[in-house]
C-alpha cells in the first residue's frame, strides 16, 4: 500500500457514504431558500433587482469562507505535512474561484441599476477582485506541477499568504468611504433587514454552504482517486508493463 493509501484509507468510504446525504441536504436547502427568495417583497429602493442578493451575498460570504478552509488546511500542511491537508486545499480552490466570480458577476448586476455602472473601482469591489486573482494564481500554481506534493508546501506559503486579504475584503466599507453598503448583518444590534428578506437570505446562504460541503467532499474524493490511477500507472510504467486501468 502507498503512502497515500496508508494515509488516506478511511476518507473514501466515508465520502461515498456522505456524499447522497450532503446532495440531498443540498438540493432540500435550495428549494427551500428559492421559494422563500422568490416570495420575498420587492425592496422600496431596488425593487425586484434585490432578488440578485440572493446569490450575491452567500457568494460573498462563501469566498472567504474556503479561504479559511484552505488556510486552515494550509497550516496543517506546513505542520503535520498530512496529505488530505493538500488535498483538501487544491481542491476547494477552483470552487472558491468560481464562488468568486459569481459573487462579481452578481455585484456588478446589482450595482447597474443602483449606481449607474456595472464597475466602481471602490475598496469591496477591488479586493474581491485581488482575491479572485490569487484563486486563479493558485490553480495555476496546481496545474503546472503534477505531483502534488511537490507543490504543496508553496501552494500553502502562498495560501496564508492570500489570507491578508481577508481582514481587508471584510472591513474595508469602515476602513474607507466606499460607494458599497455598509454590513447589514455581523454587527452589534439588530439586523438591518427586515426579517421577510433576512429568513430567505440566511436560507440561501445555508444552501450554498452545503452545496460546497457537496462539491468539496466528491472533489476530494475524485482527486485521492485520479493520485490512485496515477500512481498505478508510474507503478506499471516502472515495470516495464502495460496495463488498460479502463478495463
Amino acid at each position: 500500500m502507498s503512502s497515500i493509501d496508508r494515509n488516506l484509507a478511511g476518507y473514501l468510504p466515508l465520502a461515498t457514504r456522505a456524499l447522497p446525504w450532503l446532495a440531498g441536504v443540498t438540493a432540500l436547502a435550495f428549494a427551500v431558500g428559492l421559494v422563500q427568495a422568490f416570495n420575498a417583497p420587492d425592496d422600496f429602493q431596488q425593487g425586484a433587482t434585490v432578488l440578485l442578493m440572493f446569490l450575491h451575498v452567500p457568494a460573498a460570504w462563501l469566498i472567504t469562507l474556503i479561504w479559511v478552509v484552505m488556510s486552515i488546511a494550509a497550516i496543517v500542511t506546513l505542520v503535520w505535512r498530512h496529505p488530505l491537508a493538500d488535498i483538501a486545499a487544491k481542491t476547494a480552490a477552483p470552487i472558491g474561484a468560481a464562488f468568486t466570480f459569481l459573487c462579481l458577476v452578481t455585484g456588478s448586476l446589482w450595482e447597474r441599476p443602483m449606481l449607474g455602472t456595472y464597475w466602481v473601482w471602490d475598496a469591496r469591489q477591488t479586493s474581491v477582485l485581488v482575491l479572485f486573482l490569487m484563486y486563479l494564481g493558485l490553480l495555476a500554481l496546481y496545474w503546472t506541477e503534477e505531483h502534488l506534493a511537490r507543490v504543496a508546501k508553496l501552494a500553502a506559503i502562498l495560501i496564508l499568504a492570500g489570507a491578508t486579504v481577508l481582514p481587508i475584503i471584510r472591513f474595508s466599507v469602515v476602513w474607507w468611504n466606499t460607494l458599497h453598503q455598509s454590513a447589514a448583518l455581523g454587527r452589534f444590534g439588530a439586523p438591518a433587514i427586515h426579517s421577510s428578506i433576512l429568513t430567505p437570505l440566511l436560507l440561501m446562504v445555508l444552501a450554498f454552504i452545503f452545496l460546497f460541503m457537496t462539491l468539496h467532499v466528491a472533489a476530494m474524493r475524485n482527486e485521492i482517486l485520479r493520485q490512485r490511477v496515477r500512481a498505478l500507472r508510474l507503478l506499471h510504467v516502472t515495470r516495464g508493463e502495460t496495463v488498460d486501468l479502463g478495463a
